[in-house]
Parts: C-alpha cells; sequence; structure tokens
C-alpha cells in the first residue's frame, strides 16, 4: 500500500487571499496549463492562441502604463524646494508688499532682486531674495537670467 504524503494534502496548502484582479502572472500560468493540458489530437486553434498572447501583450502593456503613470505622479508631488530649486541665481520682479498691512503697497511698486534661496512654509515654495524679501512663487511677476552673469 503507498501513502500520500499529507504536505499534499489541501488544507495543508498556503492559501492566498483571493483577487478579483488577473495579474501577468496568473494569466501566464493559466495559458501554460492550458497549453500542457491540450488534447495532442486536437490541439488549441492558431488564432485562438493568437488572440490569447494579445490579450497577454495588452495586460503586459496596461501594468507598465500603470507603474509610469504612477511615477509620473509621484514626481509632479516632489517638494516644492526641489521643484523651484532652478530660480537660485535668477533675478524675479514683484509688486512691493507693505510690511504692516502684508498688501501690495499702493501705487503698485515693482521690485527686481536676485533669489538667493527656497524654503517652504506649510508647503509652498518661499523665495528668499538678496534685498532680504521673502515672497511666494504666486507673486511673482517676471523672471530674468541675473545681470550678475
Amino acid at each position: 500500500m503507498t501513502t500520500i504524503d499529507p504536505s499534499y494534502y489541501l488544507k495543508n496548502q498556503p492559501r492566498s487571499q483571493p483577487s478579483s484582479e488577473l495579474g501577468k502572472d496568473e494569466f501566464l500560468r493559466i495559458l501554460m496549463t492550458q497549453i500542457q493540458n491540450q488534447d495532442p489530437l486536437n490541439p488549441m486553434d492558431d488564432r485562438e492562441f493568437i488572440t490569447q498572447m494579445t490579450t497577454f501583450s495588452t495586460l503586459e502593456q496596461m501594468i507598465n502604463m500603470n507603474t509610469s503613470i504612477s511615477a509620473l505622479v509621484q514626481n509632479q508631488m516632489v517638494s516644492p524646494v526641489i521643484q523651484y530649486s532652478h530660480l537660485i541665481g535668477k533675478e524675479v520682479t514683484y509688486y512691493a508688499i507693505d510690511e504692516e498691512t502684508g498688501k501690495i503697497k499702493e501705487p503698485k511698486e515693482m521690485v527686481t532682486s536676485q533669489v538667493v534661496a527656497i524654503s517652504e512654509r506649510e508647503g509652498f515654495a518661499v523665495i528668499e531674495l538678496a534685498n532680504d524679501d521673502k515672497i511666494y512663487t504666486d507673486e511673482i511677476l517676471r523672471i530674468n537670467e541675473s545681470k550678475a552673469e
């Protein structure tokens, strides 16, 4: 009499969480099982095989596109300091701000100064200027190459 190794019992097999998504690996396993178990006297139709391979190719391209889009979204969420670091050394023009009120001075006076640093405050980029002013990026009216260069 032959005994069966108990590790082959279904209850001893590791269970994975069921998923409604068919991934690349699952699709390949199904396709390979289908090819291995086909009737040699009645093999799979060529058109059906090509259709399945096309489906697999499309699935793989969609997975790659999803990965690329995720990377793009991640890059869009870059720190404001890094995002605006290209302004260092440039001259920016902005309206002068009244230090007491925090509003634009009347009559409107344009000020130009060189960017010396970029910092972050509450998730927003703060432009630090050579004239000791600090402004937000949305206050910039114009960006020029520095005249000192």
